[in-house]
């Protein structure tokens, strides 16, 4: 099976959903391949993957929104506390959503919903490069 396979550095502008969607498509056009899956996995341990609504941006503030209350900054029960009050509660949001994320594609273009969006989803205040690994795998 034939696999076409990229890296996206990416910078967002601190905390909050970014979308990536075009990104992603572009490396399914530049894979050749007409039908299969792409994969998007995401190489850090504070930022996550999502797929979330992508026309009205205030369904991505309340679902960020949401979880700040779930995980507060300077919970005093956190031990790992070095890298800033925004680091432990980054890697908790990591974990509680997801670090990959799987669309299929047909025709040579992604198969997502109306309202459907890629979004790299970054915990931390900071300016941070994030690296994205893309996969499209098909025929």
């Amino acid at each position: 099976m034939p696999v076409h396979q990229a890296t996206l550095t990416l910078h967002p502008a601190g905390r909050g959903t970014h979308e990536i969607t075009a990104a992603v498509a572009r490396e399914v056009v530049r894979s050749g391949l007409r039908c299969g899956v792409v994969t998007v996995f995401c190489q850090h341990t504070s930022c996550s993957l999502v797929i979330m609504e992508n026309a009205d941006p205030t369904a991505r503030r309340d679902l960020e929104a949401w979880l700040d209350r779930l995980v507060p900054e300077d919970d005093p029960h956190f031990e790992h506390t070095l890298e800033g009050p925004d680091d432990m509660p980054g890697h908790i949001k990591m974990a509680l959503t997801r670090t990959s994320e799987s669309v299929p594609f047909a025709d040579g273009r992604m198969l997502l919903g109306t309202w459907q969006g890629i979004f790299l989803w970054e915990h931390r205040r900071g300016r941070y490069e994030r690296t994205v690994i893309v996969t499209v795998l098909g025929e």
